[in-house]
Parts: C-alpha cells; sequence; structure tokens
C-alpha cells in the first residue's frame, strides 16, 4: 500500500504532458487489437474498410495529439477532429474514433479563449462532413446526423461544465483564504491591541504623574521604577508574539496570560495610579483554558479603559469562577481625570465582545447611573484551548 501511494506521488509530481502521453499510447495500443476493429465513435454508416498504412496513420493522428489536450487543448481539437474527419471518409472506423469526444472534453474544461469561435467553426466543419460521407454511399438518415451532432455538442457541455465546477471551486477557495487571511490579521490586531494598549497605557499615565513628583524622590524613584517594569514587560510581551508570528523561528512555548497572572496585572495597574479592589471567588479548574484567557482579557481591557478615561477613580474588580462558567465584573467610578491619558478607538471592547460570543458567553459594556463604567462577562466554564 505505501508502495503503491508513492508510485501515485510520484506520478502526480510528473508533467501533464507526460502523464497525458501515457494514455494516448495506451488509446492507440488498444485501436490495433483485431477485436476492436471498427468499434470505435462513427457516423454515416459506410462499409468498413480493411487496414493499411494510411490506417496507422490515421490512428496516430488521433491518439497523438491527446498529449497536449489539457496544455493545448486548440491544437489537440484541431488535430483530432482531422484525423476523425480522414477516419470516417475512409471508413476505417478504428478505436481512437473515441479521442473526438475526449478531446471535445478537454477543450470545453481547458480552452481559455476563442470558445465561441472554436465551437462555431466545428459546427460548420462537420456539414461537409456529412455532406462528403453521403456522396460516398452513407446509408445515415438526417435524424443520424443530428443525434451524432447532438451527442458532440453532450461532450462539448461536459468540459464546459467542469471547467465551470472547477472555477466555482477556485473562487471558493479564494474566499475561505481570504477569510481565513483577514480572520488572521483581526486576532492579531487584537493581540497587539491588549498588549501595547494596556502596557503603553500605564507608562504614559506612570510618566505623566511622575512630572509632579520631583519634590519626593521617594515616590519618583518608585514611579520611575514602574514604568520601567512596565516597558520591560511590553517587551517580553511583544518579542514573544512576534516569534509565535515568526513560521522561521523556533521558541520555547509560553502559557498564555490567563486568569491565574490577575493578581500581577491589578498589581500593574495600581502602580500606574489607579485604586483597585479585587476580589476573586473560587478556583480556576483549568488555569491554561480558553475561558480563563478570555477572562485575563476582559479584565485587562477594563483596567485599561479605567486608566485611560477615570485615572485616580476607585475601580473594583470581581472574579467568580463557577462549574459551568466564569463571571467578571469590572466597575469604576466616574470621577477620575483623563489628563494625560491617551485616546481609544474603540476597538478593545469590540475585541472582548467578539472574544466571549466565540466561547457562546455574555458581554455588556455600559455606563452606571450614578456616572462611571462598567463591564461584565459571563464566560463557559470548559471551553477547548
Amino acid at each position: 500500500m505505501i508502495a503503491f501511494r508513492r508510485l501515485a506521488d510520484l506520478w502526480q509530481r510528473c508533467d501533464v504532458v507526460l502523464r497525458d502521453l501515457a494514455f494516448a499510447l495506451l488509446l492507440g495500443a488498444a485501436a490495433l487489437v483485431p477485436v476492436l476493429h471498427g468499434k470505435g465513435t462513427q457516423v454515416g454508416d459506410l462499409p468498413t474498410r480493411p487496414f493499411d498504412a494510411l490506417a496507422y496513420m490515421v490512428i496516430a493522428l488521433q491518439c497523438l495529439p491527446l498529449a497536449v489536450r489539457r496544455r493545448w487543448p486548440a491544437v489537440c481539437l484541431v488535430l483530432v477532429t482531422l484525423g476523425f474527419a480522414i477516419d470516417e471518409i475512409l471508413a476505417y472506423h478504428t478505436f481512437t474514433g473515441i479521442a473526438l469526444p475526449i478531446a471535445l472534453i478537454s477543450a470545453g474544461a481547458h480552452l481559455e479563449r476563442g470558445r465561441r469561435v472554436a465551437a462555431v467553426l466545428l459546427s460548420v466543419a462537420y456539414v461537409p462532413l456529412a455532406i462528403a460521407l453521403n456522396q460516398l454511399g452513407s446509408t445515415e438518415r438526417l435524424e443520424g446526423y443530428v443525434v451524432f451532432y447532438l451527442l458532440l455538442v453532450l461532450a462539448w457541455g461536459i468540459g464546459s461544465w467542469l471547467r465551470s465546477t472547477r472555477a466555482a471551486e477556485a473562487e471558493r477557495r479564494r474566499h475561505v483564504a481570504e477569510a481565513t487571511r483577514t480572520a488572521e490579521r483581526t486576532r492579531i490586531a487584537r493581540e497587539l491591541h491588549d498588549v501595547v494598549t494596556h502596557h503603553v497605557t500605564a507608562m504614559v499615565v506612570q510618566t505623566e504623574a511622575a512630572r509632579y513628583l520631583t519634590a519626593a524622590p521617594d515616590r519618583l524613584d518608585a514611579t520611575l521604577s514602574a514604568v520601567t517594569d512596565t516597558g520591560r514587560r511590553a517587551i517580553t510581551d511583544l518579542r514573544h508574539m512576534l516569534d509565535l508570528l515568526d513560521p522561521g523561528h523556533h521558541t520555547e512555548p509560553r502559557e498564555s496570560s490567563t486568569a491565574g497572572d490577575l493578581h500581577a496585572l491589578v498589581e500593574q495597574t495600581r502602580q500606574a495610579g489607579q485604586p483597585v479592589e479585587f476580589t476573586e471567588e473560587g478556583e480556576a479548574a483549568d488555569p491554561a483554558g480558553s475561558a480563563e484567557f478570555v477572562t485575563y482579557r476582559v479584565v485587562q481591557e477594563s483596567l485599561t479603559n479605567a486608566l485611560k478615561y477615570a485615572h485616580g477613580a476607585p475601580t473594583v474588580v470581581r472574579v467568580r469562577y463557577g462549574e459551568k462558567e466564569i463571571s467578571v465584573e469590572v466597575s469604576t467610578e466616574g470621577s477620575g481625570s483623563r489628563a494625560g491619558s491617551p485616546g481609544g478607538s474603540g476597538r478593545g471592547l469590540a475585541g472582548l465582545r467578539d472574544r466571549v460570543d466565540a466561547l457562546g458567553g455574555e458581554f455588556s459594556a455600559n455606563e452606571q447611573a450614578g456616572g462611571g463604567f462598567v463591564v461584565r462577562a459571563h464566560v463557559p466554564a470548559g471551553s477547548l484551548s
């Protein structure tokens, strides 16, 4: 079985002309078998003529052009049609007569230009052939010629159907590839947004606060140290992401940010000057699962928005791990300041909604009645990672 598969793979790698030549030679060899004499495609019902030297030339003219039926379908069709016409006029009725419908199917499937012209010329050429056969004493009636012509049209139609089917499949694959590329670009954009926006926002806020701490060296040093730590984390995360995007780079696998990193995320936000109250209930069933990863992103984006739009306002983070879902709620009062914080594009919340929806969960982000903002998410637990 393995040897057969290797031979099949080797055969598929051969040039298409070589593969079609093998079929053409096989058809020519079959035409030489005595029992198949007079068994080919024929029209006109002229008495079959015994083979002579010219018969072998007719056989070659009909079968050998099939070697280029896919590469040069027009050349193949012209030569095979000429050979078929000679075959019928001389009444050899060789087995290679079946090469004509094969050439028509191939032309219908592979001919790129001049399709209508080819169809018209072949139709016109059929008329003098029918007249010549009739002059030679053919007993074929008019309806017989019409039926034979319709069979040739059917062969061309089969080729055209194969062509349209192949084109539709190519178009479908193109759409699938484009959708895959779009989805991948969207995923990369989300990951970059989650990583870059959070770290850079924290650095901007911390740096802005440092401008007012020149009179307090100890606090200034702590703030600048926090900026440095945040920058290093950003560089580490970006390097890891770039390594994953580079197919030629081999890197050690690293666990994705999950709910287990929430404590470090909250502490980093506190160092940026955001008072955060963090409450965690239960325990993550699968720390490396998709649900836990989405939970981390929800909290990360919510804290980033709190730094941007309500810097210094009290923020409450509640995460509860249940048997069937993880509930997340991040609320921020609206009494903070936006001074020095970078603006947003709205891409973060939209990305969170898509992430949660992909797992079959629920997501909402709304303003609170008394001011501020609250983000809630219910993420089904046990999702595939």
